[in-house]
């Protein structure tokens, strides 16, 4: 989606999973990507920095991405890109308990002479790859998109091997309009659509689907997900619904902000305080102006925008 606007858009998207829990995570994304009509491509930059339980990992990742844009005929686009990423991982034992701490009597507070402490804080460092392709319209989207291809190796000690198993993902919707909205012209400040959406991803031996509406009614945006794969069991003990999630999005020329929060529905319960996100973006104007008007072949991505 690098390029997608059809003009520079810097994003900003903060989430803070089960903030009520040690054990939480914090994760934060910045983002510019701008098209260059002149090559049909779309270049960007990601920055992404996720602390995870009382900060003892930390990972950083930085990462360049290039889009490019074909016209498959008078409706329909397909856009492929590639991402490269390089990535930083710090393992921080501080604050952590370890099992000569303990004896029978409980914890004897005396610090811990395993190898790993002595490792101090241990880091790595590693390159991360990804590719997608995506094929749209103005009523519809569908995509996949392949992460990790290199399955980079994760572990903190040189006595091992970690590798991070590749994520592949799936995601489409459909673009409906109401009210006397069409698709005709410049439209974007008058929206008002119905957006059903899919998004199903898998991880190693592990699944999660997302099933959504987004409302658009410009310049708001609302949004209502399930997340969960009932019909699979991971352990007959424990059920396999995640999150309820509502959405809210408003749009003004070219500034938009997004919230949503995550209801946790699995046994974890509400006392995890779910998961907050909010998104930030605003576009530029292209720079030098176009002195053509906008062709076909530089239609704007579909999908709900907010």
């Amino acid at each position: 989606m690098a390029g997608g606007a059809l003009e520079t858009r810097a994003t900003l998207n903060y989430r803070n999973q089960w903030p009520s829990l040690s054990a939480n995570f914090i994760t934060t994304t910045f983002g510019l990507d701008m098209f260059l009509p002149s090559v049909n491509s779309g270049v960007g930059f990601l920055v992404t920095t996720d602390s995870q339980g009382a900060g003892n990992i930390k990972s950083t990742e930085l990462g360049l991405q290039y889009s490019y844009q074909i016209q498959l005929n008078e409706e329909n686009f397909l856009r492929m890109g590639l991402q490269g990423s390089l990535a930083s991982r710090k393992l921080d034992y501080f604050g952590l308990t370890f099992g000569d701490q303990f004896s029978p009597d409980g914890y004897l507070q005396n610090p811990s002479t395993g190898d790993p402490v002595a490792q101090g804080s241990p880091s790595l460092l590693y390159a991360d790859f990804s590719s997608g392709m995506m094929a749209y319209s103005d009523w519809y989207w569908a995509g996949v998109s392949v992460h990790h291809m290199n399955r980079p190796d994760q572990a903190f000690s040189n006595l091992e091997i970690a590798r991070l198993p590749m994520k592949t993902s799936f995601h489409a919707g459909l673009r409906i309009p109401f009210a006397g909205y069409t698709f005709l012209g410049n439209e974007i400040d008058i929206e008002k659509t119905i957006s059903p959406a899919i998004m199903y991803k898998k991880q190693g031996k592990y699944d999660q689907l997302d099933l959504g509406v987004y409302v658009t009614y410009a310049p708001l945006t609302f949004g209502a997900w399930y997340r969960g794969l009932p019909i699979k069991r991971y352990n007959i003990n424990i059920n396999n619904h995640e999150a309820l999630i509502l959405l809210i999005g408003y749009r003004q020329d070219k500034f938009s902000i997004g919230y949503s929060y995550d209801a946790t529905i699995s046994t974890l319960g509400f006392s995890s305080g779910g998961a907050h996100e909010i998104s930030l973006s605003y576009r530029f104007e292209n720079f030098p102006p176009r002195k053509k008007p906008v062709k076909r072949r530089l239609k704007e991505l579909s999908c709900p925008k907010f």
